[in-house]
């Protein structure tokens, strides 16, 4: 492995860890920052966007409308085409709703990212995002 690709390496996972937290916090302007102007966004049969603006509205309401949630991301393997990465990550998230009658009511989601990443002039960026479901599970109230 060349100093190169381990710096790249380090690079993309900050991306990565960025995203979680930026999401988790609704730090709409820090995400777009994250993705490719024309990136492609394909969140597991919820909806598909194009580009970084697209991707805020659709996700804004739906994070708004939870009461927290935990991105967390893990065994991220990496393989390299050039100025681009093909980068796949797993995810646990725990989000918690009010439920009716305003009680919480937390669910968690193990999922995989599976994107590409485009070399850009000012770093790595998310240029495709596709969401692969895995598992769910719900706590009662």
């Amino acid at each position: 492995m060349t100093l190169q690709e381990l710096m790249d390496r380090a690079e993309i996972g900050e991306v990565l860890a960025r995203y979680c937290h930026l999401l988790d916090q609704q730090r709409w302007g820090a995400l777009r920052g994250l993705f490719t102007e024309d990136a492609r966004l394909d969140y597991s049969g919820l909806g598909e966007v194009t580009g970084a603006d697209a991707m805020i509205a659709f996700l804004q309401p739906i994070m708004e409308g939870l009461a927290g949630t935990q991105h967390a991301m893990s065994t991220v393997t990496i393989d390299w085409e050039g100025d681009t990465a093909k980068v796949r990550s797993a995810a646990i998230v725990p989000m918690t709703a009010v439920a009716p009658g305003g009680g919480l009511r937390t669910s968690v989601v193990g999922l995989w990212y599976e994107d590409e990443f485009r070399r850009m002039p000012e770093g790595w960026r998310i240029a495709t995002r596709r969401q692969v479901p895995g598992w769910s599970a719900a706590f009662p109230e």
